[in-house]
């Protein structure tokens, strides 16, 4: 029970980023990227791991080990970063270098605990990773896009490649009786289609403009 609250509480920090990044986006007629979007992420991305550890499951951590830093990039494009006490930033920084390093050090167990499930079949555990992996290559389009643009932004391609991997984790979640990961999800998909509404809204009046002009 105390596994599923962990993990309840890292869904609800992702869902209350996506709440609020998209009535703020609404309020402002176009999609914003705003910095309480990337604290919200990196909270409940921290406790995400920690559910995904007790859970043994290998798609959640592959999937949050690579968005982690993506975040905090972000964070430090917002200002946030650099306001933060030492200590925390070097937590932030070192717990998936640890996470990682109790990896390498006992390959055994992790091999026998996250990839040799006797209850999930290995096709199972490699759809799951597929949809954490496309899922989070969002984040990955978002911070080369961020990074041409020399700012914070959460593009049109992002909320695309977020539709297809919330897919693929919900179907993943239906089949594990996950009620974590389809119930986070599921939600998402709403916030995810309003927002590209708005930005092909955003797009058009741009180009009406532009004609205009």
């Amino acid at each position: 029970m105390m596994i599923y609250l962990l993990g309840f509480i890292s869904q609800l920090l992702f869902f209350s980023r996506t709440l609020l990044q998209w009535l703020m986006s609404e309020r402002a007629g176009k999609v914003l990227s705003p910095t309480i979007y990337w604290v919200l992420s990196i909270v409940g991305s921290y406790f995400f791991c920690i559910y995904g550890w007790f859970r043994n499951d290998f798609s959640i951590l592959l999937g949050q080990i690579i968005s982690y830093y993506i975040y905090i990039w972000n964070l430090n494009a917002n200002g946030v970063w650099t306001k933060l006490p030492p200590v925390l930033k070097a937590v932030l920084i070192l717990t998936p270098f640890l996470a990682i390093g109790f990896v390498l050090n006992n390959a055994a167990y992790f091999v026998h605990n996250f990839l040799s499930h006797h209850h999930i079949a290995l096709w199972l555990i490699i759809f799951g990773s597929v949809g954490q992996v496309i899922f989070t290559l969002r984040f990955v389009y978002q911070w080369i896009y961020s990074i041409r643009k020399n700012e914070s932004l959460l593009p049109l391609g992002f909320w695309v490649i977020s539709l297809v991997g919330s897919g693929i984790i919900v179907i993943y979640g239906m089949i594990r009786l996950d009620p974590i990961l389809i119930l986070g999800q599921s939600i998402g998909f709403i916030a995810y289609t309003r927002n590209i509404i708005l930005y092909r809204k955003e797009l058009k009046t741009s180009s009406a403009n532009e004609t205009v002009s």
